[in-house]
């Protein structure tokens, strides 16, 4: 399948504050069309690297083509981009089609262009035209969020940036408006470049997730990819929860050290193991005795801390599968080689 072409080209671009960096030499092509989403910890640099694309700050040095065009050195308000910020920075002295036509009154669209593209962007983020007149002040933060996203639409932006916008919002509404979000991007057809903290998010919104630390992607790829086969303890750890277990070689072959027993033929320093491949089942091709150390209830599915040697596992059972282990019980658990994501370190 060919690629799409790039919208965003980075190209060494690396930004420095005093003796920090917070950037460090990125290079990569963000896809026409494409969703993708930068994740790290606090202090990572994901934030910095958003002012860079969008305009908001000047790298120290690298360059930053859009479709071919060196855009390194165009102030924000001449770039074809636009940014949702996690504050949203709605005007509140003004009504809703007021804060969404502000772009294209600045361009100088006439008054009755403006308010038909208004009324137009209301009904594709879901909003009754009736809102337009609305005061801002009087609508809830989910409709705020819609009315943000209405905004940064109105200039018929090329690339949209995100900077962590639905942070503020409740876990309920949250989860409605990444559905919506993703079906905003799918109907334009537009390039979101999105950055979040939160790993569900990430895997719910994005084509291609980065994964960023100290100043640099630590690993780059689809949310399967990245949850099934990190490249690093690191990415194996910030994807969700997960089981990463040290393998030692001894004469008699390779073995799980803090499990005290044997271990397939090692290709990493580092067994992978994902909660929902561990299972009770003795037959499994490798097994060993836990004791059930906590036992919590997750609606689809239950979770077992576990106990194994000098290890501390987490394995996740679906609902309904018969798993009917006691809080203190100890019982053979097992998994598949095949599960394994093997990293260095």
């Amino acid at each position: 399948m060919t690629k799409s072409p790039a919208a965003l080209s980075l190209t060494g671009l690396t930004k420095r504050f005093g003796a920090m960096t917070a950037v460090d030499d990125i290079s990569i092509d963000i896809r026409e069309g494409e969703f993708f989403t930068i994740v790290g910890p606090s202090g990572s640099g994901k934030s910095t690297l958003v002012r860079l694309l969008a305009g908001l700050e000047a790298p120290t040095s690298g360059r930053l083509h859009l479709r071919g065009l060196d855009i390194t050195a165009m102030p924000a308000n001449r770039r074809p981009t636009a940014m949702v910020f996690q504050s949203l920075a709605l005007f509140d002295h003004r009504s809703v089609g007021q804060n969404i036509e502000f772009a294209m009154k600045m361009k100088g669209v006439a008054p009755e262009a403006r308010r038909l593209r208004a009324l137009e962007l209301l009904r594709l983020v879901r909003l009754p035209e009736s809102y337009y007149a609305r005061p801002v002040t009087q609508c809830s933060g989910g409709e705020r969020q819609r009315v943000a996203l209405a905004r940064a639409l109105g200039s018929d932006p090329e690339i949209l940036f995100f900077d962590e916008p639905l942070s503020a919002i409740d876990y309920r509404l949250r989860k409605t408006l990444e559905v919506e979000l993703k079906e905003l991007h799918q109907r334009t057809g537009k390039t979101f470049i999105y950055i979040t903290h939160s790993l569900e998010e990430a895997m719910v919104l994005s084509d291609r997730i980065a994964i960023m630390r100290a100043g640099r992607f630590e690993q780059i790829g689809t949310p399967d990819e990245i949850y099934r086969h990190p490249t690093s303890r690191f990415v194996a750890s910030f994807m969700g929860e997960v089981n990463i277990l040290a393998v030692s070689q001894t004469p008699a072959g390779p073995v799980f050290a803090d499990l005290d027993c044997a271990a397939p033929e090692a290709a990493g320093a580092f067994a992978v193991l994902r909660p929902e491949s561990l299972r009770p089942d003795a037959s499994a091709p490798v097994t060993f005795a836990a004791t059930v150390t906590q036992k919590l209830m997750l609606g689809s599915r239950t979770q077992f801390h576990l106990r194994a040697g000098q290890a501390a596992l987490i394995a996740e059972i679906a609902a309904g599968s018969g798993a009917s282990l006691s809080l203190g019980e100890t019982a053979r658990f097992g998994f598949d080689p095949a599960d394994i994501a093997w990293v260095q370190a």
